[in-house]
Order: structure tokens, then sequence, then C-alpha cells
């Protein structure tokens, strides 16, 4: 089975069991994962990057991760699809002759 599909597999037959997809609807996961983002945002806060706490970024980023495999679950978004497609799609934006080290948008470059 495909690491993908077994994390959400996984995420999904813990929501089950706790009775928790009356709650997750497409909005309220966008919100989680927002949430989740910002507690990792938090951990980095007044410290350098090098600061954070690395077990705690794990779990954030665990948490970020787990809302974004269930959002794409709501959708019915292949996670490996979306991610290579849009890898792609940056290709075109960000051509490696105008953009590598260069931090500007692809509108700028």
């Amino acid at each position: 089975m495909p690491e993908i599909k077994q994390i959400t597999d996984a995420l999904l037959r813990f929501r089950d069991e706790r009775d928790w997809e009356q709650f997750h609807n497409p909005k309220d996961l966008a919100l989680a994962l927002s949430v989740e983002a910002g507690e990792l945002l938090e951990l980095f806060l007044w410290k350098k990057d090098n600061q954070a706490d690395r077990t705690k970024v794990k779990e954030e980023l665990a948490d970020v991760f787990a809302f974004a495999f269930l959002l794409a679950d709501k959708y019915g978004f292949d996670v490996k699809e979306i991610v290579l497609d849009k890898i792609n799609s940056n290709n075109k934006k960000y051509p490696v002759d105008k953009a590598k080290g260069n931090a500007k948008k692809y509108n700028e470059l």
C-alpha cells in the first residue's frame, strides 16, 4: 500500500472511531490546518531557527500534514498527483536560469 494512502487510511480510521467526520467539513479542516500551521510558527517566534524544540516541531508538523491529508481526502485529491502537478507548474513559473539563487516572485523575475 502506498505510504500516503496508508497515512490517510490511519487518519480516517482514527477519525471514524471517534465519530468526528461530522466536524470535518472542508472549511473546518482548512481552519484547523491554519491553526496548526500557526502553532508550528509559534515554536519559532522570538528565536533563531535552530532554537526551536525539534520534538515540538515534529508534533506540530505532523498535525499540519494530518489536516492537509484529511482535506485532500475530503475533495478526493490524490496527494502525490497534486504535489507533483504543483512542482511542474512552479517549474514553468520559476525557470532555473531566472530563479536560481533568487527569492523574487515569479512575476518579478
